[in-house]
C-alpha cells in the first residue's frame, strides 16, 4: 500500500509538471483550461473551505485521469483568503487579471462572495459562488457573471418556517451571527414571518468568534417565544447549543444550513440533540428512497470523498463538487470562451447534483427550489430525516 501512495504521488506531480510546461506555451491544441479558486481554507470557516478545496481538487484529478476536458488537461488555481474580505479581494483581482482564467470556484462565504463578484462582474469572468446568500446572484440581470450552488438562505427560511408552522409553532426569537450570512439569514426571517403567520419576538445577534451567548439567551428566556432560532456558521453555534443546555433553557432549537455537518454535531455534542435544522440530502441520503435522482449523486460523492480524504464527506464540499461538474460540462461544450461558458452556464437545465436539481435561467442562476432542503433533527450522532 506504502508502495502504491508513493508511486500516485510521483503520477501526480508528473501530471503537475506537464501542466505547468503546457501553460507555458505548449501545443494550444491540448494547453490547459485554467480554474480559479477562492475558499475560506484556514480559519474560523476552514470547515467549509478545506472540503470546498478537497473536493475540487478531487473531480479535477478524475478529469484529467480522463484525458482532461476534450483533450485540454485542467489547471486549477486556488487561493486561501482565510475567510477575509481583503484576502479575498486580492485573490479575485489576480485571477481576474490572468486571461488565460476561464472561470472561479468560490468563495466560502457571503461576505467574501460579495467582493469577489465585483472584481470578477468587471472582468467578465464567470464566478460560481459557494456561499448561501441570495444577494449574491440576485438580481440576476445585475449578476449576469455570477452562479451559485448553495441553496439560499431564503429557501432556508422558507423551510422552517413551513415546519414551524405545521408545528403550529408561531412566536420565535432569533440569535443571528453578525457576518454576511448571518445580516441575510436575518433579513429572511423578518420577511418571510407574516407569511407563515409567525411573529418574531426577540432578536439578538452574536459574533463569529464569541465564546459566551449567554448574555443572549437570558434575554431571550424572558420573552413569550416557543422556538429559538439560531442563524450562524462555525464554532458558535454550537456554543449557543451548550449554553442553552447549562442555563436549562428547554425551548426547541432550530440552525440553520449553515451547521449542517458532521462537524458541528461533533462541536456540540450531547447539546445537539433534538437540534432540528434545513439540509441538502447529502446527509441523510442513505435514508433516500433509491427513485430519488440525487440518491445515486450523493452516494458516489461521498464514497470517493471519503475514501480519499479518509474524512466524512460535507455538504460543504458538496457545493464545489456541483460547481466544478456544471463547469467541466460549460467547458466541453464552449472552449476556453468566457461569454459562451456563461451561456452554458445560465442554460443549464435538470442538473442533478449533491444541492439538488437545478434549473438555470436568465432570471436565476441559482437554478434551486426549497425543496432541495430537507428538514432534519439531529439524534444520537446523526442526522435524521424528519420532513
Amino acid at each position: 500500500m506504502k508502495t502504491r501512495t508513493i508511486l500516485v504521488g510521483l503520477m501526480l506531480a508528473l501530471a503537475g509538471l506537464g501542466l505547468i510546461f503546457l501553460g507555458c506555451g505548449g501545443n494550444a491544441k491540448t494547453a490547459p483550461y485554467v480554474v480559479g479558486g477562492i475558499f475560506s481554507i484556514s480559519g474560523p470557516a476552514s470547515y467549509l473551505g478545506e472540503p470546498e478545496r478537497n473536493s475540487l481538487e478531487m473531480v479535477a484529478a478524475a478529469i484529467n485521469a480522463q484525458g482532461g476536458i476534450n483533450g485540454h488537461p485542467l489547471k486549477l488555481v486556488i487561493y486561501d483568503d482565510e475567510g477575509d474580505v481583503t484576502k479575498a479581494r486580492l485573490h479575485a483581482t489576480k485571477l481576474a487579471q490572468d486571461k488565460d482564467c476561464l472561470a472561479v470556484i468560490g468563495p466560502s462565504l457571503t461576505h467574501t462572495s460579495m467582493t469577489t463578484l465585483e472584481i470578477t462582474q468587471k472582468a467578465k469572468l464567470p464566478l460560481i459562488s459557494c456561499a448561501a446568500g441570495s444577494a449574491i446572484t440576485a438580481p440576476a440581470k445585475d449578476r449576469v457573471w455570477v452562479f451559485k450552488t448553495a441553496q439560499t438562505d431564503q429557501m432556508a427560511a422558507d423551510r422552517i418556517y413551513q415546519y414551524l408552522q405545521k408545528h403550529n409553532l408561531k412566536q420565535v426569537a432569533i440569535l443571528t451571527v453578525s457576518t454576511g450570512f448571518g445580516v441575510a439569514g436575518k433579513e429572511q426571517l423578518l420577511a418571510l414571518a407574516p407569511k407563515y403567520g409567525i411573529q418574531v419576538v426577540a432578536q439578538e445577534v452574536f459574533g463569529e468568534k464569541d465564546t459566551d451567548m449567554t448574555p443572549q439567551l437570558t434575554k431571550l428566556r424572558g420573552t413569550p417565544a416557543q422556538v429559538v432560532i439560531c442563524w450562524g456558521t462555525g464554532p458558535a453555534p454550537a456554543l449557543v447549543a451548550k449554553n442553552m443546555k447549562q442555563l436549562g433553557i428547554t425551548l426547541p432549537l432550530v440552525q440553520s444550513h449553515g451547521v449542517a455537518s458532521k462537524k458541528f454535531i461533533e462541536l456540540a455534542g450531547d447539546a445537539g440533540d433534538g437540534i432540528i435544522l434545513p439540509a441538502g440530502k447529502l446527509v441523510i441520503w442513505q435514508q433516500l428512497p433509491d427513485t430519488d435522482p440525487q440518491k445515486a449523486v450523493c452516494k458516489e460523492y461521498a464514497e470517493k470523498y471519503q475514501a480519499k480524504f479518509k474524512a466524512p464527506e460535507s455538504s460543504f464540499g458538496g457545493y464545489a463538487y456541483d460547481a466544478i461538474r456544471m463547469l467541466n460540462q460549460a467547458l466541453t461544450k464552449a472552449g476556453n470562451d468566457r461569454e459562451k461558458i456563461r451561456g452554458e452556464l445560465e442554460g443549464l437545465k435538470n442538473f442533478v447534483g449533491i444541492s439538488g436539481i437545478f434549473n438555470m435561467s436568465p432570471e436565476d442562476h441559482n437554478g434551486l427550489s426549497p425543496a432541495a432542503f430537507v428538514m432534519v433533527k439531529i439524534e444520537k450522532g446523526g442526522f435524521q430525516l424528519i420532513d
